[in-house]
């Protein structure tokens, strides 16, 4: 018998990130924008943004900060 209780039903799934993802997770979790983690890391914003779709897609997050929130709960950042 399921029952609802009114939070978000979405199964949690083992993801699988690459190490350049998960490092762009980090230091967007810190609050960095695309430019600013393309410099830390030594690629261009738009490889960050690709990067961060691609991390969205995974996590099935409606947007950065979900992502950053799914991230967090499923303890794959910090």
């Amino acid at each position: 018998m399921n029952i609802n209780t009114g939070r978000n039903s979405r199964v949690e799934a083992i993801v699988n990130l690459s190490p350049r993802e998960n490092s762009i997770l980090e230091y967007a979790a810190q609050g960095l924008d695309n430019k600013e983690i393309g410099q830390k890391l030594y690629i261009s914003h738009h490889t960050v943004k690709a990067h961060m779709a691609s991390v969205m897609r995974k996590l099935d997050a409606n947007n950065r900060t979900n992502a950053i929130y799914i991230a967090m709960k499923q303890h794959i950042i910090n």
